[in-house]
């Protein structure tokens, strides 16, 4: 898609970090942009900054773990814009870390929630409309963590591996449908966020007391410290922008840590024992 202004993007968990910051963007470019989030007090705000950059926008509170709410969302911009071009799934949380053996399942269902199954209800609601209308893209947020493993975070890890099979496996599937329709995946490494902070938006039934270990407690305190130091979310934004319009696949805003999937790879090519890459990668 070389040509973005007046078309119509939507983008979840747009709130804050990476989806504000693509909302933004897409702002800039002259584009509509619909922003969807599950907090709405944030929502609220993010849209006020979005229009005044001059931009045509629509707020739609919206929970990505949940179908028909997805199915809301496609309508609602629909009903306003009578299409849809650009679709950003990028609704992210990343989870308590603690070994996989205690993870609870109230963890794994959240995460997977959100990071898996957000995705999966953003294509399936969205990408039939894309081939429709025989015009669109689709970005589907991974990260660095979908292609290098760490202890701790086996959650956050397994959604992101998946998305990126889930984003492969849709791009053959257009292509050989014949469709123009764009795929791309993005692989962030540590981008300035506000995701250390996800438990605010935590469902109450998925709510658990859950002890932290002191290695735990030394991997959040590394994590947090990488975000907080991070990559500016605009600068992803624009490696997006550039994406769409080169209908570029793979998008990797920190290049230096593509060593470190080298590394994972010749393992396996060697079949050696995985050793954690260093530091540990997140969105």
């Amino acid at each position: 898609m070389q040509t973005l202004a007046g078309k119509v993007a939507v983008v979840t968990g747009a709130a804050s970090g990476i989806g504000l910051a693509l909302a933004e963007r897409f702002a800039r470019e002259g584009m509509v942009v619909v922003l969807a989030d599950v907090e709405a007090m944030a929502l609220a705000n993010a849209e006020k900054a979005v229009r005044s950059r001059g931009a045509r926008t629509l707020a739609v509170r919206t929970d990505v773990t949940q179908p028909e709410s997805v199915d809301a969302l496609s309508r609602a911009t629909l009903d306003e814009f009578g299409a849809v071009h650009v679709v950003c799934n990028n609704a992210g949380v990343g989870g308590a870390p603690a070994p996989t053996w205690e993870q609870p399942l109230e963890n794994w269902r959240w995460v997977l929630g959100v990071n898996l199954w957000g995705v999966i209800h953003g294509l399936r609601t969205f990408v039939p409309i894309l081939v429709r209308q025989g015009e669109g893209h689709v970005v589907n947020t991974a990260s660095m963590a979908g292609h290098i493993s760490l202890p701790l975070a086996a959650p956050y890890h397994a959604t992101k591996f998946a998305v990126v099979t889930i984003s492969e496996s849709l791009l053959y599937e257009l292509r050989l449908s014949g469709s123009p329709v764009g795929v791309s995946v993005l692989c962030p490494g540590f981008v300035r966020t506000n995701i250390m902070e996800d438990e605010r938006n935590r469902p109450a039934d998925l709510r658990v007391a859950m002890p932290i270990s002191e290695a735990g407690q030394q991997f959040r305190q590394v994590y947090t410290q990488q975000v907080a130091t991070g990559l500016d979310p605009a600068v992803v934004a624009a490696r997006v922008v550039e994406a769409i319009r080169a209908d570029r696949f793979w998008i990797f805003p920190h290049p230096d840590l593509l060593a470190a999937v080298r590394d994972r790879m010749e393992a396996i090519l060697a079949q050696r024992e995985p050793i954690p890459a260093m530091p540990p990668p997140a969105t």
